[in-house]
């Protein structure tokens, strides 16, 4: 069965991220690199599934989310290859969704990337729908990484977790307030009402976030459910600038930038960290480049780290729903531990996760396409969510 285990900031999340830019290699085609990356997405989607749903071996799931906590919260994304939602890498996927967006389109995907953002987004708007609180995860996570089973399956407890005036949690606060002003400015032409509700509530959660200050993995009442998974390592200082600049580019109110300019001393703005994730944002800051070749088969391995892409790409990824049969293929419920049988198989994963880019190889290129290791071998949405604006600048400059 698979270990409990941290998710931090892969490989590949620095090498699309800090990387120094190169001159690309012609061959790939980007805009097919795009379309894939972008419909990973849809098989990470939790709650009531869409009629125009193209992941097929995907199904309902997690209806009833949000009721112990007497909130509706159906919806979002599950963030990697298990069946928990947790808010802090959400969030920053969902920025990262937006800000890719905003800056470079996404040529020939308009529509599904808009979609994709808005999965994201009404979600974080009921997560935030209770002034003074913060919903921040669904889902307990040790029970659920105890199990191997479908999403349409999941019995293990949807325990919800929030932060509030006593109980803060600035870093998720925060980075939920800049998914949800960078959103407000890629929904500005298209949808005019809803992009105004998004920039509301990202004033809003801001506040909240910067008035009750504190690191939410220190918080008694959730630090069993986000440590050791998304425990924060970095501290919350970054996230509050980091909302405050997107609240800036949102809105154009200086107040937001003399923030950050009175504060980036206090909040550690000036800090040299070579590491941009769903953790620590100082980079993201200064710079958003590429070194995308790499990832999709320009290296050792000749192998493409996107499921789907290219010739050669990895067939056992560290995913439940993909390494399971799918709900149409076996509609019987498959418990627990009886999924542990797939878990151990040496097969294919049934289901081909299109546009999932895996962990990526280890520090000496190699690489095993082994389940069991999720270090290398599972996907996450916040891999996936910067390299869409990455493609689509590629896609609108060709070589």
């Amino acid at each position: 069965m698979p270990q409990l285990h941290c998710h931090h900031s892969p490989l590949f999340l620095s090498l699309i991220l800090l990387a120094l830019p190169h001159v690309l290699g012609a061959g790939h085609d980007y805009a097919d690199a795009l379309s894939k990356c972008i419909l990973f997405f849809e098989g990470q989607r939790s709650g009531s599934l869409p009629a125009g749903q193209r992941v097929r071996w995907r199904g309902d799931s997690a209806l009833s989310d949000g009721q112990a906590g007497g909130v509706d919260l159906e919806g979002g994304y599950y963030d990697a290859g298990d069946n928990v939602k947790f808010g802090f890498p959400l969030a920053f996927t969902t920025t990262m969704l937006a800000w890719g967006m905003s800056e470079f389109g996404a040529p020939g995907e308009v529509s599904n990337a808009m979609v994709t953002i808005r999965w994201a987004t009404d979600y974080l708007l009921k997560a935030v729908s209770q002034h003074g609180r913060v919903f921040v995860q669904v889902g307990d996570p040790v029970q659920d990484h105890n199990c191997w089973e479908r999403p349409e399956d999941m019995d293990t407890p949807r325990t919800v977790y929030s932060v509030d005036a006593a109980n803060p949690g600035s870093e998720v606060a925060a980075e939920t307030a800049a998914a949800l002003a960078a959103a407000s400015i890629a929904f500005r032409s298209s949808d005019s009402a809803y992009s105004h509700t998004l920039l509301q509530n990202a004033i809003r959660v801001f506040e909240f976030a910067d008035s009750y200050r504190g690191a939410y993995s220190d918080n008694p009442s959730l630090k069993p459910g986000v440590c050791p998974f998304y425990c924060d390592f970095d501290g919350y200082k970054d996230e509050l600038l980091w909302g405050a600049a997107w609240l800036r580019r949102a809105t154009g109110n200086e107040t937001y930038l003399n923030y950050v300019q009175n504060n980036e001393r206090i909040l550690g703005a000036d800090e040299n960290i070579n590491e941009f994730g769903w953790d620590n944002k100082h980079a993201g800051l200064n710079v958003l480049v590429s070194q995308v070749d790499y990832i999709l088969g320009d290296n050792p391995m000749n192998m493409s780290y996107m499921v789907g892409y290219g010739d050669r790409y990895p067939l056992r990824i560290h995913h439940r729903g993909s390494s399971l049969p799918s709900i149409v293929d076996h509609p019987q419920s498959i418990a627990c531990k009886e999924g542990s049988v797939y878990f151990n198989s040496s097969g294919p994963n049934p289901n081909v996760h299109v546009g999932a880019i895996v962990g990526g190889p280890g520090e000496d290129d190699t690489y095993n396409d082994d389940r069991g290791d999720f270090r290398l071998s599972e996907p996450t949405t916040y891999i996936n969510a910067p390299l869409v604006g990455v493609l689509a600048y590629f896609v609108a400059n060709p070589i």
